[in-house]
């Protein structure tokens, strides 16, 4: 269950703690509270494209960098359109999307085994993911919409900590940030049929029982009719747990969220509640001192 936290200078945030303390990690998930700026952008906006000034976007983040014991300055953000795209960053890295340009582009998800450096990924009822290997020392930030979602970018994210690091996925520990909920995130038929047929690739296929769209819909939750005819309400966050469980990451790994950003408005950006414009979140995460650092 993911906890309000509020750190010794007063920014608030959300947290899983058991997720820092298992993954040897330390991440926060931005709310819109806490920041400096205004009108349509209060107060924690993250983003620096949305119109907002600049110096407050600043601002901001340094607050939240400074509730993971960090500096803006150390903060590498994603460059998302949608994509499975995912990019290894180092210490070299640090800043790009906050202080420096980003030479990327197209890339929605993120990993690193070097200490120092916050990877930040950005939502507004998109689903953030954290990935956390305590064993190989290595992190991961993704983010997940309805086409990352059905594209995989979880089971990508558990693949690249496999081959890049040497993860093994019964190590990891994954979650599942605050965004929109089934009951609040009705799609069309053609992104259902899309969700249907990743389901149907998982090697299990749990969750999920043999249904034609839109004659006898049915899915143990995953999917259900809509409130319209011809729509259907996904749970994008079952549907990404039911990827990493297919991909080795064991059930008692996997923190899911309580907390939708569609019906929590006042506490979180939701892009179906407020449209455009608006602020935009941030999921921070960053690996935590090792204890041995320095011994031989």
């Amino acid at each position: 269950m993911l906890s309000a936290v509020t750190d010794p200078s007063g920014t608030p945030y959300l947290a899983f703690p058991p997720f820092d303390t298992r993954g040897k990690v330390r991440h926060a998930f931005a709310t819109r509270l806490g920041g400096v700026s205004k009108g349509q952008f209060a107060t924690m906006n993250l983003s620096f494209t949305r119109g907002d000034d600049p110096a407050h976007v600043l601002e901001n983040y340094r607050r939240m960098a400074r509730t993971l014991g960090m500096q803006a300055e150390d903060v590498v953000c994603t460059y998302q359109t949608h994509t499975v795209n995912i990019l290894a960053v180092g210490r070299e890295d640090r800043g790009k999307g906050v202080t420096r340009e980003r030479e990327y582009t197209d890339v929605d998800g993120l990993v690193t085994d070097e200490e120092g450096v916050v990877l930040a990924c950005f939502w507004a009822d998109c689903v953030p993911l954290l990935f956390a290997d305590p064993k190989r020392h290595a992190i991961g930030v993704a983010h997940a919409g309805w086409r990352g979602t059905v594209g995989g970018m979880a089971r990508k994210m558990v693949k690249e900590l496999q081959t890049r690091y040497g993860s093994k996925p019964s190590d990891l520990y994954a979650a599942i940030g605050p965004s929109v909920c089934a009951d609040c995130y009705e799609v069309s038929e053609d992104v259902a049929l899309r969700a249907k047929d990743a389901l149907w690739k998982l090697p299990a296929k749990k969750g999920f029982v043999d249904w034609d769209i839109p004659e006898q819909a049915h899915s143990e939750g995953i999917l259900r009719p809509g409130k319209e005819e011809g729509k259907y309400l996904l749970d994008l966050h079952a549907l990404n747990r039911e990827m990493l469980l297919a991909s080795g990451v064991l059930d008692t790994h996997i923190f899911t969220t309580d907390i939708c950003t569609c019906c929590n408005p006042e506490l979180l950006f939701s892009h179906r509640v407020q449209g455009e414009p608006r602020g935009n979140l941030a999921a921070f995460l960053t690996l935590a001192e090792r204890k041995d650092a320095g011994k031989p």
